[in-house]
């Protein structure tokens, strides 16, 4: 195990192919071909924990997993592992475990091959034979069977879905002191997702090991999380667990982010003139989640008046039904049941049971009403 402290880094990614990111990307005046860069970024990971990276395609969570394994040298600050400046260890004494996106298996060599992988490349000695068979017992004990079936087929002849359990095979042999993730289930249909990542967090609970899992997906961060890092354009824009980031959200961007139900649509921005709340005077904006949005036939003491602009039932998800509602010139999301006959063009009332407030300019929370925090 290990704590791994980045501190003030910094780094730039020299442009690739991959100009459908490249909006997701912060420029920087004065370097040509330069798609985004990550400018003094500090962030620990403790001993043994599960650290899950969430941000959108682009934002640099890739360029900040190989800063820590040192494929990318920062320019700038440092990188520690317990306390160690990695500066001048290379990444194949840092004893990491890594499983990319596109698994990274050697094609002409079996699985058992490419699983017993960081063997191949040492000198052979009795000592480092017994080693490999005893890691390789207890990567095959942990894995189970399913990994046992595919140990004599080479990359070629495997699923998707078997070629990541190879690939997480290689890395639990290696004995890492760290692993890193790289959206490793990203290639597999919904049906093996969920089901590996019921397995990796298993296995995570049973080593015990720094984790760095990085992923766009929000139920993998809310399945296999710590703690969570929401990243957007080279930053870190908060760090916590799930609930304390969606219920305290840091800023505009982690509001409009972080998403607790799939397929439901996010918290909703309302110019705080539009709405008569005591607590949004000035230049805010007020966010509302839609399950914090109570719907009323008619008006009382501190509703605001909505127009129905569209309904959507979820009978088979939660039993709700999405009301999408103008207020002023602003959309609003209001998640609810016993609504589903309202059409288009009706006029309703709404109550917001908790809102955020942020500043227009800085996008900056101001504060939670009530506040889940407080006490």
């Amino acid at each position: 195990m290990a704590r791994i402290e980045l501190i003030n880094v910094g780094a730039t990614l020299q442009e690739r192919a991959r100009a459908g990111a490249l909006q997701d990307m912060v420029p920087m005046p004065g370097r040509r071909g330069s798609a985004f860069a990550i400018e003094d970024l500090s962030l620990t990971v403790f001993d043994g924990e599960t650290l899950v990276v969430l941000g959108p395609s682009g934002c640099g969570k890739t360029t900040l997993l190989k800063i820590i394994a040192g494929l990318i040298p920062p320019r700038a600050g440092q990188v520690r592992y317990d306390g160690v400046d990695m500066a001048q260890v290379p990444p194949g004494d840092r004893r990491i475990g890594m499983v990319f996106q596109n698994y990274a298996l050697y094609p002409h060599l079996t699985s058992r091959t490419n699983v017993l992988s960081y063997f191949l490349f040492r000198k052979k000695t009795p000592e480092l034979d017994a080693l490999a068979q005893a890691k390789y017992r207890r990567t095959s004990e942990l894995m189970g069977v399913e990994l046992d079936d595919l140990l004599d087929r080479r990359p070629g002849t495997l699923s998707g879905g078997e070629k990541q359990r190879v690939a997480l095979g290689r890395c639990i042999t290696r004995d890492p002191a760290v692993f890193l993730l790289d959206e490793p289930f990203s290639n597999l249909d919904q049906g093996l997702r969920e089901k590996y990542r019921v397995n990796l967090k298993i296995l995570l609970r049973q080593f015990s090991i720094s984790t760095v899992y990085v992923t766009h997906d929000h139920v993998e961060a809310l399945i296999l999380a710590d703690r969570l890092a929401v990243m957007n354009r080279g930053r870190i824009e908060q760090v916590g667990s799930y609930q304390e980031i969606y219920e305290r959200p840091r800023n505009a961007f982690v509001a409009g982010f972080l998403n607790r139900h799939v397929g439901t649509p996010p918290i909703s921005f309302v110019d705080a003139r539009y709405v008569a709340l005591p607590q949004a005077p000035g230049n805010v904006q007020v966010g509302i989640r839609p399950e914090d949005v109570e719907v009323s036939a008619t008006d009382g003491p501190g509703r605001v008046m909505a127009t129905v602009t569209g309904t959507l039932s979820l009978p088979m998800m939660m039993n709700a039904t999405i009301l999408s509602l103008q207020v002023g010139q602003h959309e609003v999301y209001a998640q609810t049941a016993g609504y589903e006959n309202l059409r288009r063009g009706d006029q309703v009332w709404l109550t917001f049971k908790q809102y955020h407030l942020f500043d227009m300019e800085s996008s900056a929370r101001l504060g939670s009403y009530p506040d889940p925090g407080a006490g």
